[in-house]
């Protein structure tokens, strides 16, 4: 057996067990949801062999709080996510192709925002939220995260590598602005938008520090804090907290597998181009 022949197997002998490491909490999640009152089990052998059950996933879609949990976090998330699309390519666009007075100190202050750790403006912001009457709102959870730096950043790098002959021909037949950024230049960069349409969705679907923060209300919370309710101060039902779990992840798991071939082109778009 030759040297590649080795170097191939033990290649995907790695990369079998980071597969089962990075899977093997998801089966554990939903280990435990199937498992009425799974916290009595001593052993791992008596966890499998134990009878099953989906009477966790019964009670916790029965329950009409967890329903406002679930569309309260569809909301957000999409608002979020159509927010970061619009307002961001239309930034991402002048700074790829305008030119003004400060334009590259305004563009590295943005890039600098990237830097800033979120419990740095967490009390600032909270104050602000407070200041506006914005707590228990929906726009506390969706008006500050509408336009962000990874999202210009992203746009813009994607939209100055299209050729601006594409957008002097189409100004030549008549074409304003508004019509080259939103049905030239959009469709042009629809790989890259659906990556940021999919990151931004999934981190705010996942977010859990600011709603936490800017809701105390179950009317406005979101699926992660909601979730945060199945944790007693003596006790943690451990049966409907993994099957809330497993609910939420659901959507995720859709997504990926539907979009994972934009998910690469996205990713890729580009790496080909001379």
């Amino acid at each position: 057996m030759d040297f590649k022949r080795i170097k191939q197997i033990l290649l995907h002998i790695i990369l079998i067990i980071v597969a089962v490491g990075m899977l093997f909490p998801l089966f554990w999640m939903i280990l435990l949801s199937i498992k009425e009152f799974p916290e009595r089990y001593r052993t791992f052998a008596e966890m499998i062999f134990s009878p099953y059950t989906i009477g966790n996933y019964l009670d916790t879609l029965s329950s009409d709080i967890f329903g406002t949990y679930f569309l309260n976090s569809v909301i957000v998330a999409t608002l979020v996510t159509a927010g970061n699309i619009v307002f961001c390519i239309m930034v991402a666009y002048v700074f790829a192709r305008k030119d003004f007075p400060g334009k590259d100190a305004i563009f590295v202050s943005v890039l600098a925002v990237l830097i800033i750790p979120p419990h740095v403006v967490m009390i600032p912001l909270y104050r602000m939220m407070v200041n506006f009457g914005w707590i228990n709102s929906y726009f506390s959870l969706v008006i500050p995260w509408m336009v962000t730096p990874f999202a210009i950043f992203l746009l813009r790098q994607f939209i100055s590598t299209i050729p601006v002959d594409i957008e002097d021909a189409a100004r030549i037949d008549g074409a304003g602005q508004w019509y080259i950024l939103f049905r030239i230049i959009m469709p042009i960069c629809k790989p890259i938008l659906t990556v940021l349409g999919i990151y931004t969705f999934l981190g705010n679907w996942n977010s859990f520090l600011f709603p936490y923060l800017f809701t105390n209300d179950d009317f406005y919370r979101t699926l992660p804090v909601g979730l945060t309710f199945y944790l007693g101060k003596q006790s943690i039902d451990w049966g409907h907290l993994m099957a809330g779990a497993g609910i939420s992840a659901l959507p995720i798991i859709v997504i990926f597998i539907f979009f994972q071939k934009q998910i690469i082109q996205g990713l890729t778009a580009g790496a080909l181009k001379e």
